[in-house]
């Protein structure tokens, strides 16, 4: 049974005088990784995310706007992904990465749980050179503390085009909190 949400509570303000930045995650299934990561980081209690969206990204250039059917195929090469938008100065890109990893089992190529396919990939988009600095460290770190004698398999690769997924997948699991959830979505560490 689909729910009524109040979208005003999973987006946030700005801080005064502060610049928002992007984080872009693919880790599976989308509605999961949206869905835990406003779980850790509610808008409305001002954790640093200011809004999300669900879509694709990632994929070839002449697939233009792809819909999640034609995404599913696996002929578009999108990832379905969370597009964040932070605030800087109350939480760390590298926190953000943290936590992506910590969500999902990043060993795992192209799929999470039974979702098997390219669009499940795990991937780091990131939004500039700094960013990529970062992926890269906390991708090291983690590789070092939480996955030894596994090796990650995530991507870091520099953000492309977005394409925002059709509507009813955006906050979905607030909307279907009995809809589908890939085991692997949870906290791991």
């Amino acid at each position: 049974m689909s729910h009524a949400v109040d979208t005003s509570h999973y987006r946030a303000a700005l801080s005064s005088g502060a610049q928002s930045e992007i984080a872009t995650f693919a880790a599976g299934c989308f509605w999961g990784v949206e869905h835990i990561f406003l779980k850790e980081y509610p808008p409305s209690q001002n954790k640093g995310i200011l809004k999300t969206s669900v879509g694709y990204t990632g994929g070839q250039e002449k697939a233009q706007n792809p819909t999640y059917r034609e995404v599913c195929t696996g002929t578009t090469d999108h990832a379905e992904a969370l597009r964040i938008e932070f605030d800087p100065s109350i939480v760390q890109y590298g926190e953000l990465v943290e936590f992506f990893y910590r969500t999902h089992d990043p060993t795992t190529p192209n799929r999470q749980g039974g979702d098997v396919g390219t669009q499940y990939r795990s991937v780091i988009f990131t939004h500039s050179p700094e960013q990529r600095k970062i992926a890269e460290d906390v991708t090291r770190k983690v590789q070092e503390e939480h996955f030894k004698g596994q090796t990650i398999a995530t991507e870091i690769k520099e953000a492309g085009q977005w394409y925002d997924a059709e509507e009813y997948h955006q906050l979905y699991l607030f909307k279907e909190p009995n809809g589908y959830q890939c085991p692997t979505h949870k906290k791991h560490w």
